[in-house]
């Protein structure tokens, strides 16, 4: 089984992820790009058990544009977010794609929120998912 480990910049505070990523996506939300310093955000999603986590790790939470409430995690030393966890996708942690440092990593599937995605950007790939509904394969508490 394949196994990504992901880190914040300093190394003290790592993800290890088991399997593939249930979801790649990229997402335009003007929180995404905050949080991300750029244009989009692109994470993976992982189910919780097939997540394991290591090190410290300080914590702050948002009401996302969804209604549901994010609780990042983040580096208290280098202030990398590592992982969150978003209560409209129960049992499942994200990742950002970066923090894998990766270039080989999957591409994204789906590309959300994109009436807030800026002109000059472009998600490509033919089997891309476009849309301004974060919720795009994910009904009823299920992944599809």
């Amino acid at each position: 089984m394949i196994k990504r480990v992901a880190t914040c910049r300093c190394g003290q505070l790592k993800a290890e992820c088991e399997g593939e990523p249930v979801r790649v996506s990229v997402c335009h939300c003007l929180e995404c790009q905050k949080r991300s310093g750029s244009a989009f955000a692109t994470q993976a999603r992982w189910p919780d058990e097939q997540v394991t986590l290591s090190g410290n790790f300080s914590e702050w939470e948002r009401v996302a544009d969804s209604g549901h409430r994010a609780t990042y995690r983040f580096c208290p030393q280098c202030g990398s977010t590592l992982f969150y966890i978003i209560e409209g996708w129960p049992g499942v942690t994200a990742i950002p794609v970066g923090a894998f440092a990766d270039p080989e990593f999957p591409p994204p599937k789906f590309s959300v929120y994109e009436h807030r995605k800026h002109s000059w950007t472009t998600v490509l790939g033919d089997d891309v998912e476009h849309s301004a509904d974060p919720g795009i394969a994910f009904t009823q508490g299920k992944l599809t």
